[in-house]
């Protein structure tokens, strides 16, 4: 008998986990992962090391080292994450040596998000975290904003590995996967080796769902609770479509002629927010080849659980995806408009997370460790 897990890297998913924290790492607790649950890669953002620091008592030996040395809360707060993602990346070096390695075995780490709208200071924060994690098996992520296009073309083109996150809709994909395309091409001018080139580009799932149902709960017709819980699914299966068809062809043709890798669809956001729903109905809905799923530990151990819920497969569903999207524009709800929502409110939490972060390490850096100022 196979588990769930297994049965998702059979057919083509990367298991990824989308948290890390010290504990996490210093415990076995992710080698485990890796070892007995196929998960082949780790995702973090904002949130993620926020949760981690503020309530991680692992951390207070380094940052007691770091107020010694007076750095700023900034410097701290790069110096610890680059810690975490680093020993991570450890963690996952037999798996980026395997014989599918480099675009598995890797661990994320995200541009400061209050840059997100800078396309100079992406680069430039893009090749420093190369420099300062120094491990080879790292994405670096950029926000999938205007400014962000031309961040990632250009750290593709100076051979980066990029993780594109905060990717909402199907337009903002094309764009993503047009602007890694470019970076390639200008990488191959640049004679550089583009076997060693990697990209996932991370559409936000379950957001969607909870925008969009939203919406279709103030109308409170028959028709709207009908197309509850739709809309995401729908919405990446179309990322997947086009996935397909930017991904052929002669232009691909010649990049992976050259050594080029495909940019593979990346499922974020799989936790499911409505309790209503099934706690793999990110997962079980998106299986296809060339795809990432990351999951918070809670799904990763439900889908090892109670196994994957039979649901309609990506490919051949195109046409259904489309009727249902079309449908919640009949009603007056555009995904479009929901989907630049949702990456504006995206880029405002991650900075804001950031902002708290360095609000907590700058009061650890002047006042010691919050158990000891709680203490007192």
């Amino acid at each position: 008998m196979t588990s769930a897990l297994e049965d998702l890297s059979d057919a083509g998913v990367s298991v990824w986990l989308d948290a890390l924290s010290r504990r996490l790492i210093a415990s076995g607790g992710l080698a485990k992962l890796v070892s007995r649950h196929r998960v082949a890669g780790v995702t973090t953002n904002p949130a993620i090391f926020q949760s981690a620091i503020s309530g991680g008592a692992e951390y207070e030996g380094q940052v007691a080292e770091l107020a010694t040395r007076a750095v700023t809360a900034g410097e701290a707060l790069r110096t610890i994450t680059a810690t975490d993602v680093r020993d991570a990346a450890d963690v996952l070096l037999p798996v980026f040596r395997s014989p599918r390695g480099g675009r598995d075995g890797r661990v994320s780490i995200e541009v400061d998000p209050r840059i997100a709208h800078d396309t100079a200071a992406t680069v430039a924060e893009a090749r420093h975290l190369v420099w300062l994690v120094d491990r080879p098996n790292t994405y670096i992520k950029i926000p999938a904003t205007d400014a962000g296009m031309p961040a990632l073309t250009e750290a593709v083109a100076q051979g980066i590995s990029v993780n594109v996150t905060l990717i909402f809709s199907v337009a903002r994909y094309r764009q993503v996967a047009a602007a890694y395309l470019e970076g390639l091409e200008r990488a191959a001018d640049a004679g550089l080796d583009l076997s060693q080139i990697f990209s996932v580009a991370s559409l936000f799932v379950s957001r969607m769902d909870t925008e969009v149902d939203s919406r279709l709960d103030a109308l409170a017709s028959p028709e709207a609770r009908a197309l509850r819980g739709t809309a995401a699914l729908a919405n990446a299966r179309l990322v997947y479509e086009a996935f397909e068809e930017v991904f052929s062809g002669s232009r691909w043709d010649r990049l992976q002629g050259a050594g080029g890798s495909k940019q593979r669809p990346l499922w974020a956001s799989t936790g499911v927010k409505n309790p209503v729903y099934d706690a793999t109905k990110y997962v079980s809905g998106l299986i296809a080849p060339d795809t990432v799923a990351t999951m918070p530990e809670a799904t990763l151990h439900a889908v090892e659980k109670q196994g994957l819920v039979a649901g309609d497969t990506v490919r051949g569903a195109y046409d259904q995806a489309r009727a249902g999207l079309q449908a919640l524009d009949q009603l007056g709800i555009s995904c479009t408009e929901v989907a630049q929502q949702l990456e504006d409110e995206g880029v405002r939490k991650f900075e804001a997370s950031w902002n708290a972060l360095l609000a907590e390490i700058d009061a650890q850096l002047t006042h010691g460790p919050r158990s000891k100022r709680e203490a007192t």
